[in-house]
């Protein structure tokens, strides 16, 4: 039955969307092609290969993770932010049946529901490109689902905790721009001091572009410690968002 109530809160989202999804799908769609023509044709011009992959195919997975990524944040930051200060949405929400609770995890279903809508439209994309190797790639879809939910709760953690709009700048300046930047999208960690490679293994980020990475290649043996890795910290996460979020909502 909550689940239920849960799914009402998703499809309510969901139907929000589909009024809106064409200006919102180009946005999220567009940059991280972008990304893939700009630095995997012209910085490929001058780095040829990494471990051996050209290095536009060494790029193109992770495309698919960073995108994922980014789709489950924006929704869960700025979204839910909107949805439960400005909108006014939650209040009409729980009036309703549904409960804190219930309207949590249709947050966080539907931010990873949008990690796998944009993350698979990026697979499709590398695909029609020939940048995928194996058709062991579509064993990411549930991991992106999964992972979506992990950066979903991050989100809806600092969303809950945040005193205003405008310090969402530090979440994405601080923690999301780093994590963009040093997860192994566009260049391995081998090479750069140990530390880094020490703090981006906590990042789920770069587990999932082990994962893209490994599956696109037909690798899923390489992938199975970031799988576990990414299965365990969802479950760890899990309580956060919905302590922090009662007591934001209840005061």
């Amino acid at each position: 039955m909550k689940l239920k109530r849960a799914f009402r809160v998703w499809q309510r989202h969901f139907t929000v969307y589909t009024k809106l999804y064409k200006s919102s799908f180009a946005l999220n769609f567009v940059e991280p092609v972008l990304y893939l023509a700009a630095l995997g044709l012209g910085l490929g011009a001058f780095v040829k290969e990494i471990n051996g992959v050209p290095y536009i195919n060494f790029i193109a997975p992770g495309i698919i993770a960073s995108s994922a990524m980014f789709a489950a944040i924006y929704e869960c930051t700025y979204g839910t932010y909107v949805r439960m200060t400005y909108q006014k949405t939650f209040d009409a929400i729980l009036a309703t049946p549904v409960n804190i609770d219930d309207l949590v995890t249709g947050e966080l279903m539907w931010g990873a529901s949008k990690s796998l809508l944009y993350g698979s439209t990026i697979i499709i994309v590398i695909s029609a490109f020939g940048l995928v190797k194996s058709p062991l790639i579509l064993f990411v879809l549930p991991i992106l689902f999964i992972s979506g939910l992990i950066f979903a709760e991050i989100s809806v953690i600092f969303t809950a905790v945040v005193p205003g709009i405008d310090s969402f700048n530090y979440f994405y300046t601080l923690l999301m721009t780093p994590m963009f930047l040093f997860s192994g999208i566009f260049f391995p960690l081998d090479n750069l001091p140990s530390v880094v490679s020490k703090i981006a293994f906590f990042t789920p980020l770069y587990h999932l572009v082990n994962t893209c990475r490994a599956l696109a290649q037909g690798n899923l043996k390489s992938a199975q410690w970031d799988i576990l890795w990414i299965f365990l910290v969802v479950i760890i996460l899990a309580p956060y968002p919905f302590r922090l979020m009662r007591k934001r909502i209840i005061k």
